[in-house]
C-alpha cells in the first residue's frame, strides 16, 4: 500500500473516532487541527506546484493527493471546541467562537470545493484540475482571512 494511501487510511479511522470524541485537553485539540491542516497542506501544495506549472502534471499522483485532501478536510473541525481559543500557540481569531455559523459555513465550504478538487483530479485533464484548485485555494485564503491570525 502506497504511504499516502495508508496514511489516509490511519487519519480516517483516527479521525472518526477522535475527532468525534472530546480532547482529554485543549491542547491537544489543537495538536490534532494543527497536524490535520499540516498533512492537508502537504497534499494541497503537491497539487498546487502542478496546478501553477512547478513540476511536471502527473494525473495519478494528482488524484492521489486529492484523495487525501478530500478526506483531510474533514477532520480539524471537531477540535475548535471550547478553551481551544485560549491554548497560547492558537492562530484562531476569536471570530470563530464569536460567529459559529459563519465559522460553520467556511469549513462546510473548505469540505465542498476539496470534494470538487478530488472530482476534477479524477478526470486526469490538468484544466480542471487547475480550475478546482484555485477554488479550492480560494476558499482557504478566505477563511485564513477571516478567522486565522498571521
Amino acid at each position: 500500500m502506497k504511504r499516502t494511501h495508508l496514511l489516509a487510511l490511519i487519519l480516517a479511522t483516527l479521525g472518526s473516532t477522535a475527532a468525534h470524541a472530546q480532547f482529554a485537553k485543549p491542547e491537544d485539540a489543537l495538536k490534532y487541527r494543527k497536524g490535520s491542516f499540516f498533512v492537508m497542506s502537504q497534499h494541497f501544495g503537491r497539487i498546487g506546484a502542478m496546478a501553477q506549472g512547478k513540476v511536471p502534471f502527473n494525473a495519478a499522483a494528482a488524484q492521489e493527493n486529492a484523495e487525501a485532501v478530500a478526506m483531510l478536510a474533514k477532520l480539524p473541525w471537531a477540535a475548535f471546541g471550547d478553551g481551544t481559543d485560549m491554548v497560547p500557540e492558537t492562530k484562531a481569531k476569536a471570530a470563530i467562537w464569536e460567529q459559529p455559523a459563519k465559522f460553520k459555513e467556511a469549513a462546510e465550504k473548505l469540505v465542498k470545493e476539496s470534494e470538487n478538487l478530488r472530482v476534477a483530479a479524477k478526470t486526469g485533464n490538468l484544466d480542471a484540475v487547475k480550475k478546482a484548485f484555485s477554488a479550492t485555494a480560494g476558499t482557504c485564503k478566505a477563511c485564513h482571512d477571516q478567522f486565522r491570525d498571521k
